[in-house]
């Protein structure tokens, strides 16, 4: 399963959706994931690629890591993955 594909499928469970209803242009907030299911988000997605995503909780806005849409993020997640090996 490509990397894309696990992001998508962990969103889908935090929006409580198929993943045939997540695009890659939807953004967190279309898909009805508040900033407590982005955290969840986040940490599933840290636990599947066992890497660490530069996100502050607290301060989503200002974080290095771009969670303006399902692309970015999924761009984000290839690029730390990829930074990993």
């Amino acid at each position: 399963m490509s990397v894309k594909d696990q992001v998508i499928e962990i969103i889908a469970e935090q929006a409580v959706l198929e993943p045939s209803d997540v695009t890659l242009e939807s953004t967190l907030e279309d898909l009805g994931i508040d900033s407590l299911g982005l955290v969840e988000s986040i940490f599933a997605i840290e636990e599947a690629f066992d890497i660490t995503v530069p996100f502050n909780a607290n301060e989503p806005t200002e974080s290095d890591f771009d969670i303006s849409s399902v692309a970015s993020i999924i761009a984000g997640i290839e690029k730390l993955v990829a930074d990993q090996s």
